[in-house]
């Protein structure tokens, strides 16, 4: 990719979604805080794979959090365990190798991981323990072990035990401790670690400010957005779509409040966009619209506009493609759809809120990429989308425009 500031412009970026989950407290005391959507454009048709069979669901392991990268997938179940499967060029599935990998494969024997976010081509995870552990691609340092060194296997970022949530993007990576401080490190020539610093790099962990009442952060592309205990919602970074949502095309170099309001309770941010739901439960989306990934018509937004009515719960975003979920289970999505991964059986572009069949099980645990995935109440993992690199874990390298269950050995 250019070192160009504007490359973004000429190379699009992979990376992973970012969901954040309304009100639900982790285990770590820090609230994950999220967003979710409103009616849309007519339902797509529900295929005999997006259905399932009451046996495959069963006898796959339930999942409690999954990831979605470039071209892989990572998820955590319910028993600790860690799986990944997909594009491994960086050493990004974790198990020693940089083979790519057709169907999940368990990491490690470990049964004490809590969550996972993925980068376009790094992945960063929480353990029960408070530990962090990074691997994958490593040459912005966005690992945080003060290297430039790719790892294939999981490395401890520090010392500390009180990580709480963490999320990745392409280039850098922030996360949250259980004492509310926010901490950033990786590449910042956009000003996204939000330190106030003309420093390009930060090879490991930087505070961002000296605030204490972080609750959730997201990242994108080149902007970071955090929310806090009091509701108040900002964010920091590249702005030259509009993406910091503070009326302006340039950037900030730390946190800069979204509004005036305090009744933000969840954000979510993608490639150069970014989505938030407030405690009305309406869903709002500033920054790039080139394929309606802003749940609107028209052109890019630099402050925050509606989308739909209320009734949203979960949103995830990235690239230039959005997904959410509403109270009633359904799921929708919207922006581009050049590899099927809205999943309305279409490569349709849409601008608009778009159903994803007709099931009404959905989780508030979904990403979108260039694929998705999306875990149900009975903790089944379903994927579709882009599959170059084996990401839907199908054994196969064959897209998908309608969710199929992914099978974990039991």
């Amino acid at each position: 990719m250019s070192e160009s500031r504007y490359a973004w412009l000429r190379a699009r970026w992979w990376r992973s979604a970012r969901t954040a989950v309304a009100t639900a407290t982790t285990s770590a005391g820090i609230a994950v805080l999220a967003i979710g959507l409103a009616a849309g454009t007519a339902a797509a048709g529900v295929s005999p794979a997006e259905r399932g069979s009451p046996n495959a669901a069963s006898a796959a392991p339930t999942l409690s959090s999954v990831a979605a990268g470039n071209g892989h997938t990572c998820a955590v179940g319910t028993d600790g365990s860690l799986w990944c499967w997909g594009g491994n060029t960086s050493g990004q599935l974790g198990n020693g190798t940089t083979t790519n990998q057709g169907t999940p494969l368990r990491i490690g024997t470990a049964s004490t991981w809590a969550s996972i976010d993925a980068g376009t081509s790094y992945n960063c995870a929480v353990q029960t323990d408070g530990t962090l552990w990074c691997w994958g691609n490593n040459r912005r340092s966005q690992l945080g072990d003060g290297t430039t060194t790719n790892r294939t296997t999981p490395v401890q970022v520090g010392t500390a035990t009180t990580w709480a949530a963490v999320s990745t993007a392409d280039s850098h990576t922030c996360a949250i401790r259980t004492d509310g401080t926010l901490w950033c490190w990786g590449f910042n020539r956009n000003g996204q670690l939000g330190i106030n610093s003309s420093l390009q790099i930060a090879a490991t962990p930087v505070q961002v400010g000296t605030a204490t009442n972080w609750t959730s952060v997201t990242t994108g592309f080149a902007h970071t957005c955090a929310l806090r205990a009091d509701s108040t919602l900002w964010c920091w970074g590249d702005s030259s779509m509009g993406q910091l949502g503070i009326g302006t095309l340039s950037y900030r170099s730390t946190p800069t409040q979204v509004g005036t309001g305090t009744t933000w309770t969840g954000v979510a941010a993608g490639y150069v966009h970014t989505c938030a739901v407030r405690a009305d439960q309406t869903l709002w989306c500033w920054g790039e619209n080139g394929y309606g990934q802003l749940g609107v018509a028209g052109a890019h937004r630099t402050s925050p506009i509606q989308v739909g009515g209320t009734a949203w719960t979960a949103v995830s975003a990235s690239l230039d493609s959005t997904c959410a979920v509403r109270t009633d289970g359904s799921l929708w999505c919207w922006g581009n759809n050049w590899a099927g991964q809205l999943g309305d059986g279409s490569t349709t572009h849409r601008s608009a809120p778009t159903r994803v069949g007709n099931a009404t099980t959905w989780t508030s645990d979904l990403v979108i990429t260039y694929h998705s995935c999306a875990v149900r109440t009975d903790g089944s993992l379903w994927c579709w989308g882009n599959n170059w690199t084996g990401q839907l874990g199908d054994g196969t390298i064959t897209n998908r425009s309608t969710p199929a269950q992914v099978t974990l050995p039991s």
